[in-house]
């Protein structure tokens, strides 16, 4: 945890100065400057701050980015139905765990993800969404509101996305990184598949400032830990079972289909397609495109003879 979040979130919440919590919590003034400028902090001091702000489990930095600590109750009971409704959806045949098992880091995931793609999240929550999902009683009316909501919209979209990448990555992805002992790349492949599913979401640029560069910079660094992925993967004599760079520029709903056959075995009988192979016809057929322009640019293409015994060793 961000110990710059957890004194900026206790100033704001104790509506106190720093020396004023610095004798709370009985350090020096000295040692909360520290912290602010994310010096670490220790699980006891944690706790205590958490106590005496009473966010509980709640991130630090998710209840700043909602507001309040009511705001962040009503943002969580949002991105808990949201994710609900988006595994409720999955048709990949994998469980995405982000969804199901990480609620706790969810929300704070989720509210960064949106701060990266340039949304401005609300100071105060949106009446529309300030509802009981499970209630019977919501009319048409109320309904139709979520669905024009762009909050509600863009979060469900952004978990839809994210059950077919996570099932294209654990599918083709999980075992593979396991069996290469790429823990550091790992890493980074699996706690960043929410900012890659967000990335094929469609959003208006004026909702999401950034989101062309927030695009470019996910789709680059997935694309070179994938190449590093591929390249170990080739030296170890490992087959790829599919492109992996498909991840990057499929759209989730390809993926999704991806992961819902292999789930179902319908790729069973290919044995490990040589996907390297693939990638040297690929190759071959653009150097013969771009030889042929070469060559009609240099006027030379008609007189031209392919000389096919200098292709043989002798």
């Amino acid at each position: 945890m961000s110990s710059k979040a957890f004194i900026e979130l206790a100033l704001k919440t104790l509506s106190c100065s720093q020396k004023e919590l610095s004798i709370r919590l009985n350090v020096s003034p000295t040692q909360i400057s520290k912290w602010k400028k994310n010096e670490t902090m220790s699980q006891e001091m944690e706790n205590k701050i958490r106590e005496i702000t009473k966010i509980g489990n709640r991130s630090p930095q998710f209840v700043l980015w909602a507001n309040s600590i009511e705001n962040a109750d009503k943002w969580e009971r949002l991105i808990n139905y949201l994710a609900d409704l988006a595994l409720d959806s999955d048709e990949t045949g994998f469980i995405t765990y982000p969804l199901q098992e990480e609620k706790d880091l969810l929300c704070e995931y989720t509210f960064e993800v949106l701060n990266d793609m340039g949304v401005t999240i609300p100071k105060t929550f949106p009446k529309e969404l300030d509802i009981d999902f499970d209630s019977d009683s919501n009319s048409n009316e109320v309904w139709e509101d979520l669905d024009n909501n762009p909050y509600f919209n863009l979060i469900y979209n952004i978990y839809k996305s994210l059950t077919d990448v996570y099932g294209f990555y654990a599918a083709y992805l999980s075992e593979l990184l396991d069996d290469l002992d790429l823990y550091d790349t790992a890493i980074n492949i699996e706690s960043c598949l929410l900012q890659l599913a967000a990335s094929k979401v469609d959003v208006d640029e004026q909702f999401a400032k950034n989101i062309r560069m927030f695009k470019y910079q996910v789709n680059n660094d997935y694309v070179n830990w994938l190449n590093f992925v591929k390249e170990n993967a080739f030296k170890a004599g490992v087959p790829l079972r599919a492109e992996l760079l498909n991840l990057v520029y499929d759209s989730n709903d390809e993926l999704g289909c991806k992961a819902e056959k292999e789930s179902l075995g319908y790729n069973s009988s290919r044995l490990h397609p040589d996907i390297y192979m693939d990638e040297l016809l690929v190759g071959m057929r653009t150097i013969n495109q771009v030889l042929a322009h070469i060559m009609k640019k240099l006027d030379i293409y008609d007189e031209f003879k392919l000389d096919t015994s200098e292709l043989y060793v002798k």
